[in-house]
């Protein structure tokens, strides 16, 4: 039995299974005040749960880490992992041979690449558009790795040399800004306003069925995020030229209209020897993504 961890700002999960069959399924929400501790008082009660032994341990964690110590380097959005030796931790809970923690986009990667969208292409880059904007690189099954704590941070690629960053106008939040201040001085008959009602969160969730139902803010939000996210993944064809690009995290649920319009998009800013550049897919293993990457580790 294999063990799969995926910690994220807002969300634990812990599964125990082989490749895509998990046996055992544990979601927790995240306590920020708690910190780290509270999030590590979960995954013992979950691995109490778990009768099978443990043959190994995969961690996909929501920030840099150094991969070959399994310690976090920081995280940006909980308090009390900075320098927290979480392989070491694992290894006194459990009987594993073999323990893994890395960051989550990679971990990511690495079940799309094995078990979802990119499992027939040899080189995966996957890019994650959640609270976040991270990214991963597969090559043979494998995941690139730099120098610690961390490789292939898309979101922190800048659109330009005042410091405007993918993650800055591509993330959930950002778009979720966005949407707030577009429709803030809307009449009522703004089909987007209208689906967004009170909500003062989540707001980016409402695009698609506005988009497709023709409403003009949605649509320029819309061609906005295609046009920045192209843009970006440009610099990853050019310096990486991998065979397929896939898109995931919660933004991506906006589906074949986000797809459609990156792939039409990216050749316009790729050089001709490239064109017209790399596959470009929709991530299928939704909320497993991470947790799936993590038992293949």
């Amino acid at each position: 039995m294999n063990l799969g961890i995926e910690i994220g700002g807002t969300k634990l999960q812990v599964v125990a299974g082989e490749g895509t069959a998990i046996r055992h399924h544990f979601r927790f929400t995240v306590d920020k005040s708690r910190g780290a501790s509270g999030i590590l008082e979960h995954i013992d009660e979950a691995i109490q749960q778990i009768p099978a032994p443990i043959q190994t341990v995969g961690v996909g964690f929501g920030g840099p880490v150094d991969t070959q110590t399994g310690r976090i380097a920081t995280s940006h959005q909980i308090e009390g992992w900075a320098g927290f030796g979480l392989a070491d931790w694992l290894r006194e809970r459990t009987s594993a041979e073999r323990i893994r923690v890395e960051n989550d986009a990679n971990v990511a990667a690495l079940g799309e690449a094995t078990h979802g969208a990119g499992r027939h292409f040899r080189q995966v880059f996957y890019v994650t558009l959640g609270s976040g904007v991270g990214g991963g690189m597969i090559v043979d099954g494998q995941i690139y790795h730099g120098m610690p704590p961390g490789e292939t941070e898309i979101g922190h690629i800048r659109l330009d040399k005042t410091g405007t960053t993918l993650e800055s106008v591509c993330s959930g939040w950002a778009v979720d800004q966005e949407i707030r201040h577009a429709i803030a001085d809307l009449s009522t008959d703004s089909l987007l306003k209208q689906l967004v009602g009170t909500q003062k969160t989540g707001e980016a969730r409402f695009l698609r069925e506005a988009f497709d139902q023709g409403d003009p803010t949605a649509r320029r939000i819309f061609e906005r995020i295609a046009d920045d996210l192209a843009f970006a993944l440009s610099h990853v064809v050019h310096l990486l030229h991998p065979d397929v690009l896939i898109l995931g995290g919660g933004l991506s649920l906006t589906g074949e209209p986000l797809r459609a319009a990156v792939e039409k998009i990216l050749p316009t800013y790729i050089m001709g020897a490239f064109q017209p550049g790399p596959a470009i897919r929709l991530a299928e293993l939704g909320e497993n993504t991470v947790p799936i990457g993590a038992l293949s580790l």
